[in-house]
């Protein structure tokens, strides 16, 4: 352990541990493949420590914005703010832990009297940073935080700099997740003279979120490439509001990473002297091998975040939904599914919406919130009965919930009281004929306890499916500073919940899903089981959405949809099913009408994917054929793991196709699904040359090492 400081260094009102010597006014301190550095007229600040291009002295690396002071220099980007340009280092203290290297700064502006205590965490068998930003007020009067830059880092050490980066970023929306886009980071700003006009630039382009669905706009992950290979790539840890920025000086970039923030988000925190407020987490990865290598090793880090979670298996899931009952289960209809899923070897059945609402209703959107059987679904036995079939056909049971959720019409909308809602101005927020829970209030807490301990207890539920199906805007203004406070309140408040159901019933797997992944960041993944990636059903547009996936979410936590049905071809089938196998598989359709031939195709991506799946749990993605478009006729997603690469391959095109995979080399065969010798492969020595025959197909291929 090293403990670092300036002179004479106390700061007002720290913990114990962070009372430091003295040292040099110059310092810098290593944390993995990054290096923290600071003296006595600049602010800390984070570099590569490899690296010429990404960190650059003087760029802060945390900024803050106050109602009262925003920038020391004017602009429209995230920068240059009063208070983090005053920022000075107090004090610093450098661990090496088991599996990680961690240091912790403390610095503090007079002026403000805000200190801000930063805590860089970089895993062991990473090129990944972690950094965290507690604020506290000092000072003798209250402040009110309006944003904060969890990270900025310069890139570049000139202007010319940027003419050779890349910048990348995903769009996303219902039904077209994971639509990624590289640009040439001077197309989002342009060169214009800022040598001849001798200061910074004010403009600045970002992506930023909407609402309490995280990625449902944009994916709250990106990354920038050099022409040299060098990437940085980086994600924001939250499921409130965040917003990612890039602007231009005149000696380089900035990339800016935040939380909510006033102008986007309607967020404000008011601090009172001696109060905290923790800013969002962000985390930020390096590499040399361009695009691949830097996402490769936030797939690591996301491993390392999910700890314990890591430890759980990867079951087979069917779930009833999609394509198939479409929120309308009832005995007669899932008994059939249930036997054709344990005939395929399934582990986890889960009986999605609907099991809850009475059928003469019909449509039952806002009547949620019980959470308690509707007995006319399920006569004869009750729930319990098709619960008890499941079990017996060796499945565990699971169940789709909405717990964020009531509807108008839900007797619990009366029963629980105001405080337990989102509010705006006094009123209740009313989204779509449902109002929104606020996790920070005990009564919803218990009602969401209560439920959960009762299927668990009561059916023995073993996976519950976690979604969240509206937005309810800029968030709760109740107890909060700001609307946008109180979500952001609101979603750690769900989280913890999530942890606590958890630590209460240990064997229980929690799927995220929100209309697909409108939610899908790791504040909500780090301690849940699957992510949904898409409502997409249209099985011809899911490739470019499974492929995409594991740029932002872990390859064992990508839930795929695979909808076999009966009037689809022997390849419309395979396509499904490569669909399922690229990430999780995720099984609906009528099972219990499909050929004997699919059937066995189905059992075929089963046992395949049994055989897969402890590699799936350490594989890292890449892309020989780049992100996909939406459009793209070819479509490729690689898994590299420690024997061979698992490429899935599908050629959307309706004629016949002749393409190259790129860079991937070794002996090349059809792993999925057999025995259908239509697809030609041919070792080149630019990659595998594949040939397809007319129509749509997909197939898994093996490339072992050489």
């Amino acid at each position: 352990m090293t403990d670092t400081a300036h002179p004479s260094a106390t700061v007002t009102g720290a913990r114990q541990e962070d009372r430091f010597e003295s040292s040099p006014v110059t310092l810098h301190a290593r944390v993995g493949a990054f290096e923290l550095r600071w003296d006595v007229d600049c602010p800390l600040g984070l570099v590569v420590a490899s690296s010429t291009h990404i960190g650059r002295p003087g760029i802060g690396l945390v900024e803050v914005f106050t109602a009262a002071e925003q920038r020391a220099r004017t602009s429209q980007a995230y920068r240059r703010s009063g208070v983090g340009e005053r920022l000075r280092v107090q004090g610093s203290r450098v661990t090496a832990e088991a599996g990680v290297t961690r240091a912790v700064i403390v610095q503090a502006d007079a002026v403000s009297g805000i200190e801000v205590r930063t805590t860089v965490t970089a895993p062991a068998g990473t090129s990944v940073v972690r950094i965290e930003n507690e604020l506290r007020n000092a000072g003798r009067n209250a402040v009110v935080v309006t944003a904060v830059s969890s990270a900025s880092i310069g890139i570049g050490r000139s202007a010319r700099d940027l003419d050779a980066v890349v910048w990348g970023s995903a769009e996303s929306e219902w039904l077209a997740e994971d639509r990624w886009r590289e640009v040439p980071l001077r197309s989002l700003l342009p060169d214009i003279s800022l040598a001849l006009h001798a200061q910074d630039a004010r403009g600045h382009a970002g992506i930023t979120s909407h609402g309490a669905w995280s990625s449902g706009e944009h994916v709250p992950c990106g990354f920038l490439q050099r022409a040299d290979g060098e990437a940085l790539a980086w994600q924001i840890e939250t499921s409130a509001g965040w917003h990612a920025d890039v602007s231009q000086a005149l000696d380089g970039g900035v990339l800016s990473l935040l939380g909510p923030t006033d102008l986007e988000h309607q967020f404000a925190r008011e601090l009172l002297p001696g109060e905290t407020f923790t800013a969002v987490p962000v985390a930020v990865a390096a590499s040399t091998h361009c695009r691949d290598g830097a996402l490769a090793e936030l797939t690591r880090y996301r491993r390392w975040l999910r700890g314990s979670a890591n430890d759980h298996e990867l079951p087979v899931v069917y779930n009833d939904f999609m394509n198939t009952l479409m929120g309308q289960p009832t005995t007669e209809k899932l008994l059939p599914l249930v036997r054709r899923a344990a005939e395929a070897a399934v582990e986890v059945f889960c009986i999605d919406a609907g099991w809850f609402a009475d059928p003469a209703i019909g449509d039952w959107w806002s009547t949620v919130g019980e959470w308690r059987e509707a007995s006319d679904r399920f006569p004869d036995g009750g729930l319990r009965r098709v619960i008890d079939e499941i079990r017996r056909a060796g499945m565990a049971p699971g169940l789709w919930l909405e717990p964020e959720v009531v509807g108008v019409d839900s007797p619990a909308a009366s029963r629980l009281p105001d405080e337990a809602f989102f509010q705006r101005f006094g009123q209740r927020v009313q989204e779509d004929r449902r109002y929104h829970l606020d996790f920070r209030h005990p009564a919803a807490r218990a009602h969401l306890d209560e439920t959960v301990d009762h299927l668990v207890e009561e059916f023995g539920i073993g996976y519950l499916k976690l979604d969240y199906n509206i937005n309810p805007g800029a968030g709760t203004d109740h107890n909060a500073s700001t609307a946008g406070d109180g979500l952001l309140a609101h979603t750690r408040a769900f989280r913890d919940w999530l942890v606590r159901v958890q630590l209460r019933h240990p064997s229980l797997r929690i799927e995220n899903c929100s209309s697909g992944a409108m939610r899908a960041d790791y504040s909500l993944l780090a301690v849940t089981h699957l992510q949904s990636t898409s409502d997409q059903q249209d099985y011809r547009l899911y490739p470019p959405i499974a492929a995409s996936a594991p740029a932002s979410i872990l390859p064992e936590q990508c839930g795929n949809w695979a909808y076999p049905a009966s009037e689809m071809s022997d390849e419309e089938t395979a396509f499904t099913l490569v669909t399922g196998l690229s990430g999780r598989l995720y099984l609906s359709g009528f099972l219990d009408e499909l050929r004997p031939d699919q059937r066995a195709r189905i059992a075929e991506a089963v046992a395949l994917h049994k055989e897969l799946r402890d590699d799936l749990a350490e594989a890292t993605p890449f892309w020989p054929l780049g992100l996909p478009a939406w459009d793209a006729a070819t479509v490729c997603l690689g898994l590299r793991t420690g024997g061979a690469d698992l490429l899935f391959v599908w050629d959307r095109d309706a004629a016949p196709a002749e393409f190259v995979i790129p860079g991937v080399f070794g002996d090349a065969e059809i792993v999925f699904p057999a025995e259908t010798p239509r697809w030609r492969l041919d070792a080149t020595g630019e990659g595998i040359a594949v040939s397809t025959p007319a129509g749509i197909g997909a197939r898994v291929l093996r490339v072992s090492h050489d």
